[in-house]
């Protein structure tokens, strides 16, 4: 059974850090194409960042460039991500997603893409 499982949500105040952690299960992550979405009240689910399993390359929407960090640890099935410099608009649930239609096609930016989801993790951003 394919299973992700974020965690490392939080509350945190403007300007500070967290690291997600979403980690696969029932397949081979480092095979196929991760992204990381967030969704706030209200709104639509928009793409953060995402990583493609052949030669790692990435994403980042502009509004988290050279703030949030994506990786893979092959050996544990996790993707990480790394959110620095936090503000109060990045406050949303962050999920993960997998693309499990093609072993080692590029990631995709569209939520439609992804096949399977995690539960979410909670990031609060307080002023």
């Amino acid at each position: 059974e394919v299973q992700l499982v974020e965690s490392g949500g939080g509350v945190v105040q403007t300007g500070g850090s967290l690291r997600l952690s979403c980690t696969a299960s029932g397949f081979t992550a480092d095979e196929y194409a991760i992204g990381w979405f967030r969704q706030a009240p209200g709104k639509e689910r928009e793409v953060v960042s995402c990583i493609s399993p052949s030669d790692r390359s990435t994403y980042y929407a502009d509004s988290v460039k050279d703030r949030f960090f994506i990786s893979r640890h092959a050996a544990s099935e996790t993707i990480y991500l790394q959110m620095n410099n936090l503000r109060p608009e990045d406050t949303a649930i962050y999920y993960c997603g997998v693309d499990r239609k093609e072993r080692y096609a590029p990631a995709d930016v569209r939520a439609a893409a992804y096949d399977d989801w995690g539960q979410g993790t909670q990031v609060t951003v307080s002023f």
